[in-house]
C-alpha cells in the first residue's frame, strides 16, 4: 500500500484533512539539519495551528515561534512556548487581548511587531498603565508592500522614537520577504541578498546611534535556505511542517515531504471525461486561479476545471476509471489556508485512522 492509503476510509467522511505525524517529525528533523543551531529557528505556526504539532517541534528542541493571530498566540501560551512573536501590529481591541495573554500565560514571553509611532504609542500606553513593558520588533518592508517600514533614515528615526516609549522594549528588526519565491535558487538568492542589504545597513546605523544592537528575524520558507547561512539572525519558515504542492513545485531545492492531505470522494460523472468531487471552496484553499487547487496523488492525470462551494470538477481521460465513491488523496496547492478550513485533522498512522486533533487556532479566539 502507498504511504497515504487508508485501510479504514469508511470511518472518515469527506472532505477531510489527513495528517501523518511521522512525516511531520521527519520534516522537523530536516529543518533542524538545515541550520547550524536550533536556537536560531523561530517557526511560524500559521500553517500548523495545532498544539500537538507545536509539541512535536518543542520535543525537537525548538522553543521560539512566530504567529499571526491572537488565537495562535494563545495556543502557544497553552503549550507553554518559551518565546512568541506576534508577527502583526496589534491595533484596537487586539492590544488589550495581547495584554491579557501576557497576564494569563506568564511562562511565555510575548512580543509583537510595530511599524508606526501612533500604533506603538497606543501599545506603550496600555502596558505602561499596567506598569509593564512589552517587547516589540520593528517591522520592515523589503518590497512585499504589505506591512512594515522601508529600511532607511525614516526607519532609523522611528526606531529611535520607539526606544523612548515607556511601555515597550525594543528587541530588534523583523524582515519578511515573502514576495521572493523564484524557482531559480540563484536568482532568489540574489534578490534576497539585495533586499537584506538594507536590513544590515539599518542595524549598523542603530548601533552607531548608540542604541542596543538589534536582533534580527528574517524570511519565510522560500528564503530560509539563504537566511540560514547568516549566523547572526533567526529564521522563521512555516510551511515546512506540512509542505504543499505549490512549494514542492516552486522550491525544488527543498526536500520536505507532504504530511497533510485532503481526502475527497467522487460524487458524480456530469459529462464524459469529467468527474465531480466533494472538495469545494470550503475544503481547499481557492485563492489561486484554476487549476492551482490540489494535486491528486492517486489521480495524477486529473486537472481541476471548475469549483464551487461544495464541488470540484476535474477532467480525466476516462471517468469510468473513477467510479462513484472512489476516494482521492490530494496535496493542496496552498496548505496554510487549507488547514484553517477544517475543525480537526484525522491522524493517520500505518494506513489506519488513529484519532483526531482539533485545529485549535483556526478560529479568531480561543478563550481570550
Amino acid at each position: 500500500m502507498a504511504w497515504y492509503t487508508l485501510r479504514n476510509t469508511d470511518e472518515i467522511d469527506s472532505p477531510a484533512l489527513l495528517l501523518y505525524p511521522e512525516r511531520v517529525k521527519e520534516n522537523i528533523a530536516l529543518l533542524k539539519s538545515s541550520i547550524d543551531n536550533v536556537t536560531r529557528l523561530r517557526p511560524h505556526v500559521k500553517t500548523v495551528k495545532m498544539p500537538e504539532v507545536v509539541r512535536l517541534m518543542q520535543e525537537a528542541g525548538i522553543n521560539k515561534f512566530k504567529c499571526a493571530t491572537i488565537a495562535e498566540a494563545e495556543m502557544l501560551g497553552i503549550v507553554q512556548a518559551a518565546d512568541v512573536l506576534l508577527a502583526y501590529q496589534p491595533v484596537g481591541p487586539k492590544i488589550a487581548r495581547l495584554a491579557a495573554l501576557v497576564e494569563q500565560y506568564p511562562q511565555t514571553k510575548y512580543a509583537c511587531l510595530v511599524d508606526d509611532i501612533t500604533a506603538a504609542t497606543a501599545i506603550s500606553d496600555h502596558f505602561a498603565a499596567k506598569q509593564q513593558r512589552l517587547p516589540v520588533w520593528l517591522d520592515l518592508n523589503l518590497g512585499q508592500n504589505r506591512t512594515g517600514i522601508t529600511p532607511g533614515a525614516e526607519a532609523l528615526e522611528l526606531y529611535a522614537q520607539l526606544s523612548t516609549l515607556p511601555g515597550i522594549t525594543l528587541v530588534g528588526l523583523h524582515a519578511y520577504d515573502g514576495h521572493l519565491h523564484d524557482a531559480d535558487l540563484t536568482l532568489r538568492t540574489k534578490r534576497c541578498n539585495d533586499a537584506y542589504a538594507g536590513v544590515t545597513k539599518l542595524a549598523k546605523s542603530i548601533a552607531i546611534k548608540g542604541l542596543p544592537v538589534p536582533l534580527i528575524v528574517a524570511g519565510g520558507s522560500p528564503t530560509f535556505p539563504i537566511h540560514a547561512q547568516r549566523p547572526e539572525i533567526e529564521c522563521s519558515p512555516g510551511t515546512f511542517a506540512f509542505w504543499d504542492w505549490g512549494y514542492a513545485q516552486g522550491l525544488p531545492e527543498q526536500h520536505y515531504q507532504p504530511a497533510v492531505l485532503v481526502m475527497a470522494r467522487v460524487i458524480s460523472h456530469p459529462a464524459p471525461h469529467l468527474v465531480c468531487l466533494d472538495l469545494g471552496h470550503k475544503s481547499v484553499a481557492a485563492e489561486n486561479q484554476l487549476p492551482k487547487r490540489v494535486h491528486f496523488i492517486n489521480a495524477a492525470e486529473a486537472v481541476p476545471v471548475s469549483q464551487s462551494e461544495e464541488h470540484l470538477v476535474i477532467k480525466v481521460l476516462d471517468n469510468a476509471a473513477y467510479p462513484i465513491g472512489t476516494v482521492l488523496y490530494g496535496i493542496p496547492y496552498h496548505i496554510c489556508p487549507t488547514v484553517a478550513l477544517y475543525d480537526s485533522a484525522h491522524i493517520i498512522s500505518e494506513q489506519n485512522l488513529e484519532g483526531v486533533w482539533k485545529i485549535t487556532a483556526r478560529n479568531r479566539s480561543i478563550l481570550i
